[in-house]
């Protein structure tokens, strides 16, 4: 990475973060501070939402922050950790939660002016439930776009949320909050929620990692009404900090009656040292059908030969499926129409414009429309399947294109209506269920981030984790900050 990528791009950032400051570490180094007695959690939380202060008013990623519950929390970790006693894997580790998860004493609004504010918030959902239970210090809730329909981030209730990199610019969807709180050092770990890409198109923009899990191996409650395309996965600076997280969230939750059966414990952290070597990967530069910026496509093909170094056999191959995009809009839009049937008309007029317009679509589709789009998916996974026996994982560019101005759906000038235009490498794997993480790999010319989206079979997360790892290790980035 040149050195001209690490330099700040937008003139009116403020100070850039401080390589001696707690809100710098990543949540592993935390840890080993807390357990060496040289760092507290309060330390680490008060450091962060500092930051948190200083930086939100322009980035406008979190839409909720209480500083006195998460320093109550961090103070109980302290004293935790004080006596030698930690809860959990992720004690004391500063979090943030994206506003689509239930969090209980905490609204979750979702974004959405129609969502009732007087309800109990009683009741956390699974991913968050597990956190807590592993004494993570939850510093607040993320942005993101109405009930998370898109891949960029802005909504009616809290307005644009910003690129860290370039503030003009959009951090992605729909787990865009999350992303720039991570990319800017807002807290080391943070929760996203992923249909379509939406922890896949926010990392790559954004310069984290993240990882969009073998559907139901996070649990997921209350059920999606986007079905089984919605995925919940960490997003984190680095891969060693989403196994670890992948090592708390994947637990069982008997809420969710179609998740997964857990895996072993800390399955996720004890395969990281697997590495690539001997490994079949096929790169594919456009999965057949997408155009791809030529700078973009020069960082990836330039990051792929990483994988030839490490001792991986690479073979340039597309994957057997034309795009779905057709199908994914069917599944996509009547999911839309069910999330807001219980609205009314007046409700209705709140939501965001292009919401609107995807519900009138997928009020139009039949029951046909959908089981024609549910046999495409179920064809592109078997497809998958059977690719997935030659190659041991697929390697694609995250994105075909780098961050583009905040508060636009599509690229000025975009033949494209609606994001979907621009995320065709992110969606398919959606409907495939497969896991996909997105990793950093490189910067544009204007000093925007890239990545490099790696794709495993079904049940593979362990190997995907593993490669990333080791192209983390080969190519470093968590030190590089906006």
């Amino acid at each position: 990475m040149s050195t001209e990528a690490q330099q700040p791009v937008s003139a009116d950032r403020t100070d850039p973060l401080a390589e001696d400051s707690p809100a710098a570490l990543s949540a592993v180094e935390l840890l080993a501070a807390y357990a060496a007695g040289e760092l507290s959690p309060v330390d680490a939380t008060t450091a962060v939402l500092d930051r948190i202060e200083r930086e939100n008013p322009a980035l406008n990623a979190f839409c909720q922050v209480d500083p006195d519950e998460a320093i109550a929390s961090a103070r109980g970790s302290a004293e935790r950790w004080a006596r030698g006693e930690p809860r959990g894997l992720l004690d004391g580790v500063p979090t943030s939660i994206k506003d689509i998860m239930y969090t209980r004493g905490r609204p979750t609004l979702k974004g959405s002016r129609t969502t009732a504010t007087d309800q109990a918030w009683d009741e956390d959902s699974p991913v968050v439930a597990r956190l807590r239970e592993n004494g993570a210090v939850f510093v607040g809730k993320t942005t993101t776009p109405e009930l998370a329909w898109k891949g960029v981030t802005d909504s009616p209730l809290t307005g644009i949320t910003r690129n860290p990199w370039d503030l003009a610019k959009t951090p992605g969807g729909s787990s865009g909050g999350a992303s720039a709180a991570v990319a800017a050092g807002l807290a080391p770990l943070a929760t996203g929620t992923d249909g379509g890409g939406s922890v896949r198109i926010p990392a790559s923009f954004t310069g984290i990692f993240a990882l969009k899990p073998t559907w139901g191996l996070v649990p997921h409650w209350p059920a999606s009404a986007f079905g089984s395309l919605a995925h919940s996965g960490p997003m984190t600076r680095t891969v060693a900090d989403a196994a670890l997280m992948m090592d708390v969230i994947s637990g069982a939750d008997p809420r969710d009656w179609m998740a997964l059966a857990p895996p072993a414990p800390h399955g996720f952290t004890r395969a990281l040292g697997d590495g690539v070597a001997g490994l079949r990967i096929a790169y594919s530069a456009t999965l057949g059908h997408v155009a791809v910026d030529p700078e973009v496509a020069a960082v990836v093909a330039e990051a792929v030969r990483a994988f030839s170094e490490l001792g991986a056999h690479v073979e340039e191959v597309d994957p057997p499926f034309d795009d779905p995009v057709a199908d994914f809009h069917v599944l996509w839009y009547s999911g839309a129409a069910k999330a807001t049937d219980a609205l009314t008309t007046e409700q209705r007029e709140l939501l965001d414009p292009g919401l609107r317009t995807i519900i009138e679509e997928g009020l139009g589709y039949s029951a046909q429309d959908y089981l024609r789009a549910m046999a495409t998916r179920m064809a592109m996974g078997e497809a998958m399947g059977r690719f997935h026996q030659d190659y041991d994982l697929l390697i694609t560019p995250t994105m075909p294109i780098a961050a583009f101005d905040a508060g636009l759906e599509v690229p000025p000038g975009s033949a494209d209506e609606r994001w979907t235009g621009w995320a065709g490498f992110s969606y398919p794997f959606n409907m495939t269920q497969q896991p996909a993480a997105s990793v950093p790999c490189g910067f544009t010319e204007a000093g925007l981030p890239v990545g490099l989206q790696v794709v495993g079979p079904r049940h593979a997360d362990q190997r995907v984790l593993a490669a990333c790892r080791a192209f983390e290790q080969a190519r470093p980035w968590a030190h590089i900050w906006p």
